[in-house]
């Protein structure tokens, strides 16, 4: 990344001090990194440190010296190919969404030309403030470029989300916004996940385990290369503030087919990650059942098959993708999938495999194309497999 300049601003967090070991991966990589600092920031770690890291004077006030020289902060906004906000704290993101401009750091921000990444930390209840997920989310909407805080232990002693971001992690995130070729920009893509809950009566269901981490993996990959996405999620799926992103959530199989085919004709690629429930049941109590006998006999009809429905559709300029959950006779399953419901992919995991299919973090798959030919994968994470897909998906459009 010879030549690439990073402009680094650290806001008055603890997690401040994680920026030492950020700005020295971007030097060693061959970034020119310039840092700015808010006052408060200097408390968890010094100018001197940044400046000698960087190797670049370190930016906080409006005056340079003593003989009055101005800190010019347009320039600074001008300068730089990427800036990254790290710590963004809940009061620097309050200011960004908001244009309060009282210090240097805010400056030049709204002075800044280029794309700017922020990474949030706070602890556990501030983060799920309101007021904090509307900045984050006006953030977003202005195109800020979002790096997710972690699950973890906070400063104050508490577990949970609002961790900021590894520096390992946002140095990745800077590589991946430079490496980008944005090979699906133009695109539509509609992506199905979760799973769906079929009611019995107002408080039984019929579902499945599925969490929706696969299709919300792929959708967010599917962003970062520049696509433009529908996401039909299931309950308790992951709801995603991303601009490119429009979110449809649902709770049936009926409301998911529903959804599903009104975009369907729009989108250039259809990705069916959702484990869909096969049947619901024929009528729905309007009451609580109450328990009587020693069994209950609930009627099931057939739901929709999406997939099935949506491969009658399909163009010859479209791309489908499908999904086989397996437990038996995997291959054989996946390839009849593969045949029935037009799919130019399916992808096949197996419930045999540790570490693969519903609530796990990792996934272990094999892609099958429409050749029947296929690629196996090691078991990864779900980031990792999402991006084997649609890299898959991109070959298609090599051929």
């Amino acid at each position: 990344m010879e030549g690439k300049k990073i402009l680094l601003g650290v806001c008055g967090g603890i997690a401040a001090y994680k920026t030492a070991s950020l700005v020295r991966l971007l030097v060693k990589d061959g970034y020119e990194v310039k840092v700015v600092m808010t006052t408060s920031s200097k408390s968890f770690i010094t100018p001197l440190t940044l400046s000698t890291l960087s190797k670049n004077p370190v930016a906080s006030d409006f005056i340079k010296n003593d003989q009055g020289e101005w800190q010019n902060h347009v320039e600074l906004g001008l300068w730089a190919d990427l800036m990254v906000i790290a710590p963004a704290t809940a009061n620097s993101m309050a200011k960004m969404a908001n244009g309060i401009c009282d210090n240097l750091l805010m400056s030049v921000y709204l002075s800044a030309k280029c794309p700017v990444m922020f990474a949030p930390t706070m602890d556990l209840d501030m983060y799920q403030h309101p007021s904090v997920k509307a900045n984050q989310a006006t953030l977003i909407s202005y195109g800020n470029i979002i790096i997710r805080p972690g699950i973890g232990e906070l400063a104050s002693g508490l577990e949970g989300e609002g961790r900021m971001a590894e520096p390992e992690e946002i140095y990745n995130a800077i590589q991946n916004h430079f490496n980008s070729k944005q090979r699906f920009n133009g695109k539509k893509v509609l992506v199905t996940a979760g799973p769906t809950f079929e009611k019995i009566d107002p408080v039984r269901f019929i579902g499945n385990h599925s969490s929706g981490k696969m299709g919300v993996s792929i959708a967010k990959k599917f962003i970062s290369e520049g696509a433009e996405v529908v996401l039909v999620s299931g309950p308790g799926v992951e709801q995603l503030d991303e601009v490119d992103i429009h979110q449809l959530s649902v709770n049936t199989a009926d409301e998911m087919y529903e959804a599903t085919k009104s975009n369907y004709q729009q989108v250039d690629v259809a990705i069916f990650a959702a484990a869909v429930a096969d049947y619901r049941p024929a009528k729905i109590s309007s009451e609580k059942i109450k328990k009587a006998e020693d069994a209950m006999i609930i009627e099931l009809v057939k739901n929709k098959d999406i997939a099935y429905e949506m491969g009658k559709l399909k163009t010859l300029k479209q791309i489908n993708v499908g999904f086989a959950l397996e437990t038996e006779n995997e291959e054989l399953h996946a390839l009849g999938k593969l045949k029935k419901k037009n799919f130019d992919l399916v992808v096949l995991n197996s419930l045999n495999d540790i570490g693969a299919g519903f609530s796990h973090n990792t996934n272990k798959i094999t892609i099958f194309n429409a050749n029947q030919e296929s690629r196996r994968y090691s078991l990864k994470s779900k980031e990792d497999v999402a991006k084997d897909i649609v890299d898959a998906v991109f070959e298609l459009y090599e051929d």
